[in-house]
């Protein structure tokens, strides 16, 4: 099938979504699917999100974004993110009445509020509320997101999971060929992600522990935690293998976030069989409870001392069931496609409309119709032409 992806969260950024997407697009290529990525590294003018500037968005892009989607004439559409490039792409399947699919992996509105506690939490539900609702099928991380987009007002909702990278992300990679945080005193509590405010992760910095607390991964928030924290240690961002080598020899991943819809990097932890601390919210509890791989607790303390108990095999085995190709697989049901006939001919006659609207003799005759009508002394309708 010809699929056609439009994300604002592509790379080179690296983070949760990220690695979903770009992980889906290669197993579904693996699969023999034809897949198009619409992505702003894609040689797009960009602009830095305000507040976080390690993320680029493609503002003036809707013209290109619908000649790339009628040239390479999808028999299904999914539409990733609600940033600029989805927009552009949802206006342009609205143009033409073509279905598409949208997923929501991330907490927007609380991100927005985060930043602006001054602007309304209804406001930004509205607006992506709005987005989703507008397309097919809502592909959301977890049941319990499922359960509260819901009561939120949202529609076509199914839970599609995340997967992990097992072959990477394993227990061999405790110790081999040593130990990453030789010096450091033991046990090491870790959190990977993205440093900034609506991670929480100043809830992790700020408990009393034993041993040491290490920070995995950039962010807008960096900056001011490490001097209000000197004794955490702060390892900048890691990728594959390295990254593997970091969560494997930790005793405890720590996930303080309470806006994240599923949470990636628990996942990844466990598969090399450290076990998870968290809080009991969306995500964490979709994931860790009956798993016997980590503790959550309304005391995240409580959770990360109750985790230094938890076996490591318990934990590897549990992340056993996110597999990528049962996650990809998952997805491609999810989609709304036509039949490629039909998709063909619709294609072709929308490359045919355009093509004329876009001819010298069609931009004469509609500016020609527009003038003898004003000499007429009557109004000039905005389609005319």
């Amino acid at each position: 099938m010809k699929i056609l992806l439009v994300t604002d969260a592509w790379e080179p950024q690296m983070n949760g979504v990220v690695r979903t997407l770009s992980k889906t697009v290669e197993s579904l290529r693996a699969m023999g699917h034809d897949v198009e990525v619409i992505a702003p590294s894609d040689g797009y003018w960009t602009m830095p999100l305000p507040t976080y500037p390690d993320i680029r968005l493609a503002p003036f892009a809707r013209r290109d974004v619908e000649r790339r989607i009628v040239r390479f004439a999808p028999e299904a559409i999914h539409i990733a993110t609600e940033g600029p490039l989805g927009q552009a792409a949802r206006a342009v399947c609205l143009k033409w009445g073509a279905a598409f699919t949208t997923s929501y992996h991330t907490k927007f509105p609380e991100y927005i509020k985060a930043r602006f506690p001054f602007i309304p939490l209804a406001w930004p539900y509205k607006f992506v509320r709005d987005f989703h609702n507008s397309g097919g099928r809502v592909m959301v991380t977890t049941p319990s997101m499922v359960e509260f987009l819901d009561s939120k007002g949202f529609k076509n909702l199914a839970p599609w999971a995340r997967g992990v990278d097992l072959a990477t992300f394993n227990p061999k990679r405790r110790a081999a060929p040593e130990d990453v945080y030789k010096g450091l005193a033991r046990p090491i509590f870790i959190n990977v992600g993205r440093i900034a405010v609506e991670k929480n992760i100043e809830a992790f910095l700020s408990l009393d522990l034993p041993g040491s607390k290490v920070v995995v991964g950039h962010g807008p928030q960096e900056e001011q935690l490490k001097k209000k924290y000197p004794e955490a240690h702060f390892m900048g961002s890691k990728f594959g293998e390295e990254l593997a080598r970091y969560f494997a020899d930790a005793d405890v991943f720590v996930f303080p976030s309470k806006t994240d819809t599923f949470g990636l990097v628990i996942i990844e932890a466990m598969a090399t069989g450290t076990p998870v601390a968290a809080y009991p919210v969306t995500g964490p509890i979709d994931i860790v409870p009956g798993s016997g791989g980590g503790v959550l607790d309304e005391d995240l303390k409580t959770a990360c001392l109750g985790a230094l108990q938890c076996e490591r095999k318990a934990a590897a085995r549990h992340a056993q069931n996110y597999s990528w190709d049962a996650v990809t697989k998952k997805f491609f049901d999810y989609l709304t496609p036509e039949y490629e006939p039909t998709a063909r001919k619709r294609w072709r006659r929308i490359r045919r409309l355009m093509k004329i609207a876009s001819s010298p003799f069609h931009f004469i005759r509609r500016n020609l119709r527009r003038i003898w009508r004003i000499i007429r002394g009557k109004p000039v309708p905005d389609n005319l032409g």
